[in-house]
Order: structure tokens, then C-alpha cells, then sequence
């Protein structure tokens, strides 16, 4: 698990193909103390496996389910990229509670200056943004923002100083494909309530009994929930 707190602001130093996938090698801008072999690495969002390192370089496998989800099959030699080790239970969780497993790609359609903030509207395919709500939590290449407005094809975040200048975000232009993550609560409450629409084969007929289950008013005042319970 990871907070969405970039660390650091690393560079791609290495690609080459292994099979269907590749093997990445980041500098990430930082000594990578306590950081061992088989530790996770967060690179623009995605969770990924150290499997070789050396002072501030690692290396890490990227396999042909990665390539297709995320922009890594569009990297290049040189470019920045925002890194993140995974979190200690015992740190202060600054952002939010980000898995590192790439829902999908947005595309950054502008990017508005608007006092000392950016406005970034980023585009989205609509399974990505029916799981993201007004003031909600989405990670963009891996950081942690908040949801400004949103529809099911579109939404903005307000980027500060701050985080323009520590993290990839600086150099993003229009049209420019980012990794997203959308809320890791959010995708588990739409899971649960069907809000998708899709059910598996082996959970239909447990679907049918909860829907069979309505919550509605009637229930919650006799459950005790509406006015004052009596014990």
C-alpha cells in the first residue's frame, strides 16, 4: 500500500524487453535506504517489485497486464517519473490509502491557471469516473489528489505550487496520458451496492436476495434509526 506522498521525482534510466514485458530501471532521486530486494516501489502509480538496486537505482519487472493498463508501453529513456516506497503502518498517512493497481488512463484535456493554483481536467472512460464523486480521492501517475468537480467522463483537481514542482505534474501538457487510480473504498462500495451493473455468474442469486432486501424508510424507523429509540 502507498499514500499518494511522492518521495521522489526519478528519472528512467533503462528499458528493455524480458519476454512480453520489460524490465524498468528508475534513478529516483533518492538514496533508497532500508529499501531491499522484493520490497514495492510505486513508479507513476504502479505498484511494482524491486528486483535489483544499487544507491538510488533499482530495477523492476513490468509484466504484458501492466504494459497494456498503464502508460509504461509509452516510456521512454529520460523521462520523470514520480516514485513512492510503500508505507510503514506506523507513518502519519498524508494522502490516502493508494494500492498501486492502475484502474485505467486519463488524458489531461487543459490545464488553467486560476489564482496560485493549476486546474487540471483530466478525461476519463466511464468506468473510471462513475467511481469518483466531488471531493474524493483519485491518484494521478500515483498522486494523492482531490476530486474538485466530476462527471462520468471528466474531472479536475487544483494542483498547488508545491506539488507542480515535486512531482511529475510540472511537465504535463495537453493530451498528455496519465495513470489512474480511482478510490480503493469507493470501488469496493460500488462492488458491493452493484452500482456497476455487473454481477458475476456465482453471485446472481445472492445478488437477487439483496435486492429482494430494500432499505427504504419503513425499515430504518422500525430498526430504530429514525427519531428517538426507546430501550
Amino acid at each position: 500500500m502507498f499514500t499518494g506522498i511522492i518521495e521522489g521525482l526519478g528519472t528512467i534510466t533503462g528499458f528493455r524487453s524480458t519476454g512480453g514485458g520489460r524490465r524498468l530501471t528508475v534513478d529516483a532521486g533518492f538514496f533508497l535506504d532500508e529499501t531491499r530486494i522484493g520490497d514495492s516501489i510505486a513508479v507513476n502509480g504502479a505498484c511494482l517489485t524491486v528486483v535489483e538496486m544499487d544507491g538510488r537505482r533499482f530495477s523492476a519487472d513490468v509484466s504484458p497486464e501492466t504494459l497494456a493498463i498503464t502508460t509504461f508501453r509509452e516510456a521512454k529513456i529520460g523521462q520523470r517519473v514520480n516514485v513512492e516506497r510503500a508505507m510503514r503502518l506506523s507513518d502519519r498517512i498524508d494522502g490516502h490509502l493508494v494500492s498501486g493497481h492502475i484502474d485505467g488512463i486519463g488524458t489531461i484535456r487543459s490545464m488553467e491557471k486560476q489564482g496560485n493554483a493549476i486546474i487540471v481536467t483530466v478525461a476519463v472512460v466511464e468506468q473510471l469516473g462513475e467511481h469518483m464523486i466531488p471531493k474524493g480521492s483519485v491518484a494521478l501517475d500515483g498522486i494523492s489528489l482531490t476530486i474538485n468537480t466530476c462527471d462520468f467522463k471528466r474531472f479536475t483537481v487544483s494542483i498547488i505550487p508545491h506539488t507542480a514542482k515535486i512531482t511529475t505534474i510540472g511537465f504535463y501538457q495537453a493530451n498528455a496520458r496519465v495513470n489512474i487510480e480511482t478510490d480503493i473504498i469507493g470501488k469496493y462500495v460500488a462492488r458491493f451496492t452493484n452500482a456497476t451493473g455487473t454481477v458475476s455468474s456465482e453471485n446472481r442469486e445472492a445478488d437477487k436476495r439483496r435486492k429482494a432486501s430494500t432499505i427504504d424508510m419503513d425499515l430504518l424507523n422500525s430498526s430504530g434509526f429514525l427519531g428517538t429509540r426507546k430501550y
